[in-house]
């Protein structure tokens, strides 16, 4: 039994009306209801957890970010092409494939937070984002512990290959 587990991320936006439009049509979030504390804030359900954005000046941080596992990745990655916002340049590129076959989509919301979209197989991606798609052992060294690295922890990891 966990002692800790996550409940919701808070992040800022600078326009919260942009943000919950951006999370609705991207990642389909849905608005639920939200405490008064004084200063624009809502609170979004995405599955059975929460992100809550708060209307502030802050800007985002570069590297720190908030991932979402998808079922539909090939719309998200649409969705991000066509309204430019992947972020091709704080990991290097914006669509991964890690050592065991898993996906990495880089993007930016409206307030430049970083979004990681995960995906468990990229065998079955559609041929725009396989194209599209770089293998991370191609540009770094992957040693036997890094080829054991999984996302989603809920699945057997695939045997190391000599």
């Amino acid at each position: 039994m966990p002692v800790a587990w996550f409940n919701h991320v808070s992040i800022c936006a600078r326009s919260l009306a942009e943000s919950i439009q951006f999370y609705q049509e991207v990642f389909g979030a849905e608005p639920v209801p939200t405490p008064n504390f004084g200063f624009p804030v809502q609170w979004l359900r995405l599955g059975d957890m929460q992100l809550h954005l708060f209307e502030r000046p802050e800007g985002a941080p570069r590297y720190a970010h908030l991932a979402f596992a998808v079922e539909d990745f090939d719309r998200i990655y649409r969705l991000a092409k066509e309204r430019g916002l992947t972020d091709g340049e704080t990991f290097a590129h914006h669509l991964n494939e890690l050592p065991g076959g898993q996906v990495q989509l880089y993007l930016r919301d409206p307030a430049g937070n970083l979004i990681e979209v995960n995906y468990p197989d990229a065998s079955t991606l559609g041929p725009e984002a396989k194209a599209d798609l770089r293998r991370l052992a191609d540009r770094l060294p992957q040693d036997e512990e890094n080829q054991r690295a999984r996302l989603f922890l809920g699945q057997r990891p695939a045997p190391v290959e000599a």
